[in-house]
């Protein structure tokens, strides 16, 4: 069997946005690979026929990663096949049509905005969520291409500076947001206007239109200064264009809006007992009563938080019908599908294994990609509720590889809870043989890991090594007291860790004790920059996209005004010792571990000072360290990242425990 290359990820392929026609009987879907030479990635449309079992590819394969079905055999997507690399042409999106009963793709439309979400109204009018700029011109959308041009021209004769006002003045993966917002508006084709119906400050967190399209449901919240953390809900009638806000703002952190039939159905939270990551409820919105009545609370997330570096692309996670509302859930170490009437009856649909990471369904009709033991992404469906895979899109990919099976280790801590864990054995390991061993340890800290395939895990195991992770408390899919370790970080969740690897190195003596490495990514670069200044077991570390001092992240991180007091239970003004207590810069002139530090520069959610007070202070008392800074990446560098840039994160990785632990 050939083992897996540092560079194997280029092969595969990321499945996302699994959507089904009208008639269910055809799924479509977006399939991305990665681009070497461009440096990206592309992507492309495909169909999975739930008649005939077979799939097989729509369009070219470019940049189609956005569509809906007008009809049982139509598609509208948008694309930038027709436009120049010009920035006016950020500002326009084109859509196009295409039958699947042959013929190419005809251009339909060219909306004169950067649409983010489109939904069909009727012939010719669709509901649009279009971003949107505060920093240019009112009538921007209304100006000419050469009008357009002129505005853009004159802003880039100010490129060399920046005005914040507002906080966040960016987000990660977005860059500088400050006055940017997404807005809903009515497009009409016909006379290629846009017709807003939330205000130019109002950012709009979540939205669902109607069964018999008449009316639209929004979350969101008009901020001039700081955002709140909490939204108000707001029912808007599209014919007499009248809002009722049913919800108030600062009363609920609403997470998702839809419609059961007529009634409206929310996941919400006050946040009350456990902060910022509770999970939130199921409720419906009693319209006598006018408030939020409870359907169920299973103290589980509405959404898959199963780690792996194997995707691209986001998808449904939350669908509604007559009977209920269907969603994908993370119960301890992976992400099912779960179906719940209005009475709060719960059915799992799903098995407890590896990861559902979008899904769709229409009626009886159900289809998901999922990640399935050693396997990648693939298409799903379910039949008499049994799981019956339709595509092969990734099978060759592995099939002549070695691929190692993680096994389960799981132990009970000192305080009597039970913490999962895996390891992942050296290809060709020989019980007879000597290992070095690498400790990887996820992020969040409210995700987790499982059985999925990690391609850096894979890799290293094909490079000699042992690789272990489990899930400490803080993490995912066990409850709101599981996951609460507010005021705790480095203590609760690092004496998991740490007995963990006891038990792994009491299991397995082949580990060579003084050969072994740590490393993770955010919350994991967080722990891994804790344990250097708290232990000296660790022959090296690679501490990537992390956190060291929860003064500095309050104030540059996207999250941080509230997520580092909420977290850390201290900031600058309150309780600051608490907070610098729990910043792994306060020991590192405790450190000797040879560290290496991997960050982004346009890294807003951890943003790169963290990696450099670190990297300096390791430095300033004589301890080996490096780091490897990545230009032009965010925080999803590892996940995401152009394809140059995964593979020099890896071999830097890979090349310092090379040079520590071999």
């Amino acid at each position: 069997m050939e083992r897996i290359k540092l560079d194997e990820f280029v092969n595969f392929h990321f499945l996302s946005n699994l959507q089904l026609s009208p008639n269910a009987k055809k799924a479509a879907f977006v399939v991305s690979k990665s681009n070497e030479e461009k440096d990206g990635y592309t992507a492309g449309i495909w169909i999975a026929d739930l008649v005939t079992q077979e799939c097989y590819k729509l369009t070219s394969g470019k940049d189609e990663r956005a569509f809906l079905w007008t009809d049982d055999n139509t598609l509208l997507f948008s694309s930038r096949r027709e436009r120049k690399k010009e920035e006016v042409d950020a500002y326009y999106t084109d859509y196009f049509e295409i039958s699947l009963n042959g013929g190419e793709a005809q251009k339909k439309m060219t909306i004169p905005a950067p649409v983010e979400g489109l939904k069909e109204l009727e012939k010719d009018k669709y509901l649009v969520c279009i971003s949107y700029d505060n920093n240019l011109p009112k009538n921007f959308f209304e100006q000419s291409r050469e009008e357009r041009k002129k505005v853009l021209e004159d802003r880039a004769e100010e490129k060399d500076y920046e005005v914040f006002d507002e906080l966040p003045f960016w987000r990660n993966g977005e860059g500088v947001t400050n006055k940017k917002r997404s807005r809903l508006y009515i497009y009409d084709a016909v006379k290629n206007t846009l017709d807003p119906l939330t205000e130019s400050m109002y950012q709009l967190d979540g939205y669902a239109l109607s069964k018999d399209h008449q009316k639209v449901l929004y979350c969101g919240s008009d901020f001039r200064g700081v955002e709140n953390l909490k939204q108000e809900l707001v029912e808007l009638d599209l014919t007499t264009k009248e809002k009722s806000v049913l919800i108030p703002m600062n009363s609920w952190n609403i997470h998702r809006v839809d419609y059961v039939g007529t009634k409206i159905v929310v996941t919400a939270t006050e946040n009350k007992d456990y902060g910022i990551n509770e999970n939130v409820a199921l409720y419906y919105y009693d319209r006598e009563e006018g408030c939020l009545q409870l359907i169920c609370n299973p103290d589980r997330s509405y959404s898959s938080s199963v780690g792996s570096d194997c995707r691209y692309g986001g998808g449904k996670s939350f669908v509604t019908d007559e009977n209920g509302i269907t969603y994908i859930t993370t119960d301890h170490n992976s992400s099912k599908l779960v179906h719940v009437d209005m009475d709060g009856n719960l059915e799992s649909l799903t098995a407890d294994e590896g990861s559902v990471d979008c899904f769709d369904r229409n009626g009886e009709v159900i289809v998901y990609v999922a990640m399935r033991a050693d396997r990648l992404q693939e298409v799903y469906t379910l039949k008499d509720g049994q799981e019956f895979c339709l595509s092969s899109i990734n099978k060759k990919v592995l099939q002549d590889k070695a691929v190692v099976t993680p096994k389960s280790l799981r132990i009970t801590n000192n305080d009597g809870v039970e913490i999962d864990g895996w390891v992942i054995e050296p290809v060709d390991y020989d019980p007879t043989k000597s290992y070095p061993a690498i400790l990887d340890i996820h992020g969040g800290p409210k995700t987790v890991y499982g059985t999925c395939f990690f391609h850096e895990m894979q890799y290293w195991a094909s490079q000699g090594y042992f690789v272990f992770f489990c899930n400490p408390r803080g993490g995912d899919g066990r409850g709101n007291s599981f996951a609460d370790i507010r005021g705790r970080y480095g203590q609760d969740d690092y004496e998991d860790i740490m007995q963990f690897t006891d038990y792994v190195l009491w299991t397995y003596p082949q580990i060579d004790k003084s050969r072994v490495g740590v490393t993770g990514g955010s919350y994991g670069g967080f722990m891994t920059n804790w344990i250097i200044g708290h232990t000296h077991r660790f022959a090296a570390a690679a501490s990537q996209r992390s956190i060291s001092n929860w003064i500095s992240m309050e104030g540059t991180s996207d999250i941080g005004p509230y997520f580092g007091m909420d977290q850390s239970g201290g900031n600058a003004w309150e309780n600051f010792e608490q907070a610098w207590w729990h910043s792994p810069l306060k020991y590192a002139d405790k450190c000797t571990t040879p560290t290496l530090f991997i960050h982004s520069d346009e890294d807003y959610r951890c943003w790169m000072v963290e990696a450099y007070q670190m990297y300096s202070a390791l430095k300033v008392h004589g301890v080996e360290s490096r780091i490897c800074l990545f230009h032009g990446e965010n925080h999803e560098l590892s996940r995401s990242g152009k394809p140059k840039h995964r593979i020099r994160r890896l071999k830097e990785i890979t090349e310092w425990f090379d040079h520590y632990l071999k």
